[in-house]
């Protein structure tokens, strides 16, 4: 006899989206970041061997999304490697990981958005177009994760097709720059490229942190992640290549739009187009993602009390954290307003790669009956994420460092506080 599902709880959220959901957020949140945005730093941080650095990256990602695979399936809630963290760790390394998402991924919030303005409206008005971006997207957020996953879909196909003209156009064309000589490379160059490119790997996070909204997460989260990075890395690899044959290191290092460029050597205005509104499109989709999956780890620290607990806050009617969602909304409106693309995306990468630290660490602690993946991966994947940090722009290590010791003191003064309240009452 089968028993009726019973209703959500207060302040949970539904089980509404199955494996081709999941998956299709995965892909907005990581197709759009590499394409659109990494490859001109990683081009000028290590010329052609930016190919090289994007299989470190790819590996490290392929590393960290097992370890994200194994923790889900066994924690299928929200917040991710924060709650991972504290339920492997302790509640200390649990809010490092989850302070870190938040912070990093509020600032690849902004670099989405300055990527969609650049591609739609290259000029003056970037930065109104993109504040104007994220706060469209916001309210979408707040309307329901359904509607989401909906739209999420939809901008998806719009980028592939978009990438394939890119594809097949840099494969059979070629600008005058490509014979010009690139940076030249370096191990640390190399390095520096693949933690640019680990930005754009960082989106399964966004299906890990999905786990009170998927439907079986136990086997969803898992399949939906390794398939969405698998897709992913297909994807990227075509168009570095590509990209380099049409521009060459040099070309590609001093582009502000990359496939734009690529898409000029063809000498025809229709391809313009065609990859401005997929590079427009595939940006919202990650940005829209992007802010959905900073809602959720947001909700499970506010619980928490990690921070302020009116964050924890739940529609009553969509079932969304929306509190925490127009909260940060703000904030990356803020961040556009004072950053640019590059900064963006060297402070991004810092706090992902802490974030992915910490699940390597709390998946190497976990027993054999929960672990489906070699130990080993767990382990490389934490050591390739210091490197890759190691590796950032000095600017980009110092501004992570400050900002992770503001969280960590917020939480240290709240703990005293509480102490000495408890204490009062005793």
């Amino acid at each position: 006899m089968t028993s009726e599902p019973s209703p959500p709880r207060s302040g949970a959220l539904d089980r509404r989206l199955g494996l081709r959901d999941a998956i299709a957020i995965g892909l907005g949140s990581m197709i759009g970041a590499g394409v659109f945005a990494a490859f001109a730093p990683a081009a000028a941080a290590a010329g052609a061997a930016l190919l090289v650095g994007l299989v470190v990256a790819g590996f490290i990602a392929f590393c960290n999304a097992t370890s994200s695979a194994q923790l889900a399936a066994q924690y299928p809630t929200s917040g991710g490697t924060y709650v991972y963290g504290r339920e492997r760790l302790g509640e200390w390394p649990g809010f490092v990981a989850g302070w870190s998402f938040v912070v990093g991924k509020t600032a690849s919030s902004a670099a989405m958005a300055l990527t969609f303005a650049t591609y739609a409206v290259p000029g003056p008005w970037v930065k109104p177009v993109a504040i104007l971006a994220v706060a469209a997207l916001t309210v979408v957020n707040t309307r329901g994760v359904t509607r989401t996953a909906l739209l999420t879909r939809i901008l998806v196909a719009v980028s592939l097709v978009a990438l394939t003209v890119a594809i097949v156009i840099g494969f059979t064309h070629t600008a005058p720059s490509a014979a010009e000589p690139g940076p030249t490379a370096s191990l640390y160059g190399i390095l520096q490229a693949a933690a640019f490119l680990f930005f754009a790997f960082a989106g399964y996070a966004r299906i890990a942190t999905m786990g009170e909204e998927v439907v079986d997460p136990v086997r969803t989260i898992p399949r939906a992640i390794t398939t969405a990075l698998g897709i992913v890395l297909v994807v990227y690899a075509l168009v570095a290549v590509s990209a380099l044959h049409a521009l060459g290191p040099a070309g590609l290092a001093e582009a502000s739009a990359p496939l734009g460029a690529v898409a000029e050597t063809s000498g025809a205005a229709w391809p313009g187009v065609v990859i401005r509104v997929g590079a427009a499109a595939t940006a919202l989709g990650a940005l829209l993602a992007m802010i959905a999956g900073i809602g959720r780890t947001s909700l499970a620290m506010a619980r928490n009390r990690d921070i302020p607990g009116w964050f924890a806050a739940v529609h009553p009617r969509f079932r969304v954290p929306y509190r925490a969602e127009l909260v940060l909304g703000a904030i990356v409106c803020v961040l556009i307003a004072v950053t640019d693309l590059r900064g963006a995306i060297g402070f991004s990468s810092f706090g992902v790669l802490l974030y992915y630290l910490i699940a390597n660490a709390s998946a190497w602690t976990q027993d054999r009956a929960h672990r489906r993946y070699s130990r080993v991966l767990a382990a490389a994947g934490a050591v390739g994420c210091v490197v890759l940090v190691a590796a950032l722009p000095v600017g980009s290590i110092v501004a992570g460092l400050l900002v992770l010791a503001i969280g960590i003191g917020y939480r240290f003064v709240r703990l005293r506080r509480q102490k000495t309240m408890t204490g009062e009452r005793a």
